[in-house]
């Protein structure tokens, strides 16, 4: 007999997002909210996370509160672990969700033509390893860290759900950004990993891969400063998406949802894109 489906079975559990101040994380945080799931917001801006737990807990009368920590120091994440236990209850979910790009780990040019070589700060050849490492750690050790802390009472319930943030880049690197790409990647890797790791513990270990979503980190690649139109880049992109569009963020709730509830039980190990076909096209 086939039980009614729905997301009940997440009302009154623990979530700890990190990164969720952010635009998709704001977004991430209200849909964890309408299916009354208790929220801790982990950012490095501790008064953003405090101030959109309080906006979050008052539009959906869900228990939510923000925790300032920093993802790339086991410390702090510890501490942040002992204020959500104190005020929410053991941890059941952990989604991994604080990353971004820098400028700093970015190339000027997209490729080397042959004959001009008059230009390598601009390319690979030119980047700032102290940007590279940045970012690299933020996305992919801002993953590994928390995972660590925050995992340990779903080990003695013997139940919980990790779900990490991927990216497109993960399946199709992207011109400009190697260190992103590259960690990313990481990312997709360590959640097949982990998931094989924690197979038998009861705790499930997925991710999502957004396509292309405007938010803070890629607004400078993707959009005009002066005019607020389109890049060339830009362009490129919204031209090898099928559905001819950039996501929004509410887009990734039911993928969410999905993965962190009973009705994927025995469902782990895997990356669900969310790119309106952009993983699907061949260019032609």
């Amino acid at each position: 007999m086939i039980t009614r489906i729905s997301f009940d079975d997440l009302k009154d559990k623990v979530c700890v997002l990190t990164g969720g101040a952010g635009v998709i994380g704001s977004s991430l945080v209200r849909g964890l909210a309408s299916a009354g799931v208790k929220t801790a917001i982990v950012d490095l801006n501790g008064e953003a996370a405090a101030g959109l737990a309080a906006e979050v807990a008052q539009e959906y009368g869900t228990a939510v509160i923000g925790v300032g920590a920093s993802v790339l120091d086991k410390e702090s994440l510890a501490v942040a672990k002992k204020i959500i236990n104190d005020k929410l209850g053991k941890i059941n979910f952990l989604i991994n969700g604080a990353g971004g790009n820098s400028p700093a780990a970015t190339t000027q040019l997209e490729e080397i033509l042959p004959g001009n070589l008059t230009e390598l700060e601009k390319t690979f050849y030119g980047l700032s390893m102290d940007g590279f490492q940045k970012v690299y750690d933020l996305n992919f050790k801002g993953t590994l860290l928390p995972t660590m802390v925050f995992t340990v009472d779903m080990l003695e319930a013997g139940k919980g759900g990790v779900l990490n943030i991927s990216s497109m880049n993960a399946y199709k690197p992207l011109t400009k950004i190697p260190a992103y790409s590259a960690a990313k990647a990481s990312i997709n890797n360590f959640t097949e990993w982990l998931a094989v790791h924690l197979a038998k513990t009861g705790i499930r270990v997925n991710a999502i891969a957004p396509g292309f979503f405007l938010t803070n980190q890629n607004r400078f690649l993707l959009t005009d400063e002066k005019t607020g139109e389109a890049t060339a880049r830009g362009k490129k992109i919204i031209g090898s998406t099928p559905m001819g569009k950039y996501g929004e963020p509410d887009d990734l709730n039911g993928a969410m949802l999905y993965l962190l509830s009973d009705i994927s039980s025995f469902v782990t190990g895997i990356c669900i894109p969310v790119d309106g076909g952009y993983s699907a096209y061949g260019g032609v």
